[in-house]
């Protein structure tokens, strides 16, 4: 079986302020772009509207409103780089529940602007059911392409 690799894009209005050494900068808004590629982790038809409605589902509480005043964000600096990984790690869950393999994830607050976490950059941190899961479908793809 050859393993299936997709992209999925979401966006997210919310405005946010960063703290520096203890003081509230200025509230600012961002259009935030966040892009997950995946591979489909079993093989079945991919019903794509249901990984998006999930993934919208757990956004709809941090659109349109300031980051900061909602949990983790009212304790934790919402920084580009802080916003990314608690999203990362949700959304994880997410995509484990609905069959997904999480790869990457870039989130963006500008166009020229992004954090990337990639499940390779994750080492020990990395989420060891995707690790298993995609090395068990890379050895079958292997083994595949040697009875060729």
């Amino acid at each position: 079986m050859r393993y299936k690799q997709y992209k999925f894009k979401f966006y997210l209005n919310a405005r946010h302020a960063i703290y520096r050494d203890g003081v509230m900068g200025q509230v600012h808004p961002h259009t935030w772009e966040i892009t997950l590629n995946v591979i489909k982790g079993r093989d079945e038809f991919v019903e794509f509207y249901v990984l998006e409605r999930k993934v919208e589902e757990f956004m709809e509480k941090f659109q349109d409103r300031l980051l900061n005043d909602i949990k983790p964000f009212d304790v934790l600096n919402p920084t580009l780089e802080n916003c990314c990984e608690y999203f990362k790690d949700r959304l994880v869950e997410i995509l484990n529940k609905e069959g997904w393999i999480f790869l990457m994830m870039e989130m963006s607050e500008t166009p020229a602007r992004s954090y990337v976490i990639s499940l390779i950059d994750e080492g020990e941190n990395a989420d060891t059911q995707s690790l298993n899961t995609l090395t068990d479908m890379l050895l079958k793809e292997i083994k595949s392409a040697k009875k060729q």
